[in-house]
């Protein structure tokens, strides 16, 4: 009883007296778990995200500037190979690790189910995006002998799902001993009042805390003092989503290593200034990934000296980090970013009511909210048709079309290669 009393004060303190209402209703098992879900809130922290809804985002352009990058089709053969060389040591000794995000669901894709789990419809029969980067990671266990551990983040939601699906399709063939599936964050979800939502099943709704959320969960879950146990030394964390992402990039690595930094990416040029993506820049002498959503349209348009976009490097979800910077982020605060989203809820009178405009924030922290804790890093600048396709949209643009279609020219391109090569 002390402890229901103790929960029903801090519901007061932080004006949450609906969720006392419901608790007065519920049976003692289903009361129990919605005690047990609101001890692991924190009630301060979602209590200033909300307040952070209602203040207008400051840039100030003075503090931005351009930041470096190596444009990977300049660099002559002699300057690649000895970025490939440097990287390919690292993989030659087994201290690489793929971390791949995929706690996204397929519902824009009309897909029912993890987003890994969709089939793209490539050279007829069609591969699974999963399966898709099974093939580039055992190209590359083939190239060096060695079995890259593969780390699989996902959410609450599609965990069970995904470990069944890959399961029944026996991993694709890669060894599943060296695969790890892991639960990203949830963060609940306050309406316009800074009210918590409640769901159907009588819990307070929650949704992921964004990609930022990785580097926390791979502390708390184990896996990074599993990959220290493996001898990690540099890991690569992308999303589930491009069908042509290369998982095991020796020059972006070596690139890394070169420059003596600790994190990397990889870019591409911004195909116009409105397209809807993050851009690299540096902000305040630190590395920053501006959001298209954050970016004023004059500077969006901003050309530099040689007639190019001055922000125009997409961040790519290409990622590269040393396992020292990994613990470092791990134990720092990301800040969040929020979403303002439509999102069923359960009444005061217990009715379900499926809103028609947006009505409540989601907070999410991204992944390169963590680039400012470094002096710099290193960016290798690639083409969009050899690194980037993304499977997001139904139609148009990131779609499912046009990701097969730069698939099977990518793959085409590469065969030429090797056909030259013999």
């Amino acid at each position: 009883m002390d402890k229901e009393q103790e929960i029903i004060g801090l519901l007061k303190t932080y004006n949450q007296e609906h969720i006392i209402n419901l608790l007065h209703k519920l049976e003692n098992n289903e009361k129990q778990d919605l005690i047990k879900q609101i001890e692991q809130i924190d009630f301060h922290q979602i209590s200033e995200l909300y307040e952070n809804t209602k203040k207008e985002l400051e840039i100030n352009e003075n503090k931005i500037e351009k930041i470096n990058y190596i444009d990977k089709q300049k660099l002559n053969s002699k300057e690649l190979e000895e970025l490939e060389n440097i990287g390919d040591e690292v993989l030659k000794h087994g201290e690489y690790a793929v971390v791949t995000m995929a706690g996204g669901q397929g519902t824009r894709l009309g897909h029912t189910g993890p987003k890994g789990t969709f089939k793209l419809d490539v050279y007829g029969k069609g591969k699974y995006l999963f399966e898709i980067l099974v093939d580039n990671l055992k190209e590359a266990n083939e190239k060096y002998q060695k079995v890259i551990p593969w780390y699989i983040m996902t959410s609450k939601e599609n965990y069970e799902e995904t470990k069944n699906f890959l399961n029944k399709h026996h991993y694709f063939g890669y060894p599943q001993k060296s695969v790890t599936l892991f639960i990203q964050g949830d963060l609940p979800l306050v309406d316009t009042e800074g009210k918590l939502l409640i769901g159907k099943d009588k819990k307070i709704k929650e949704a992921s805390n964004g990609n930022g959320g990785v580097f926390y969960s791979l502390r708390e879950s184990g896996i990074l003092a599993d990959m220290k146990n493996r001898n990690v030394k540099w890991i690569f964390i992308g999303s589930v989503d491009n069908a042509i992402l290369k998982m095991a990039d020796t020059s972006l690595l070596g690139l890394a290593i070169k420059q003596n930094v600790e994190i990397a990416s990889k870019s591409v040029v911004k195909a116009n200034p409105k397209e809807r993506v993050g851009v690299f820049c540096k902000m305040n002498g630190h590395p920053k990934v501006i959001e298209y959503t954050e970016l004023p349209e004059e500077m969006a348009e901003e050309k530099d000296e040689n007639g190019e976009l001055k922000y125009g490097e997409s961040h790519i979800m290409c990622n590269l980090f040393s396992i020292d910077a990994i613990e470092k982020i791990s134990k720092e605060p990301l800040i969040y970013h929020s979403a303002f989203k439509k999102n069923s809820y359960i009444n005061e009178e217990g009715k379900e009511i499926i809103p028609k405009e947006p009505n409540s924030y989601k907070f999410e922290a991204f992944i390169f909210d963590c680039f400012p804790f470094f002096d710099d890093m290193a960016i290798i600048r690639g083409k969009r048709e050899d690194d980037f396709a993304p499977v997001k949209n139904k139609e148009g643009v990131d779609s499912p079309r046009t990701a097969k279609e730069l698939y099977e020219k990518y793959w085409e391109r590469q065969k030429r290669k090797q056909g030259g090569n013999n």
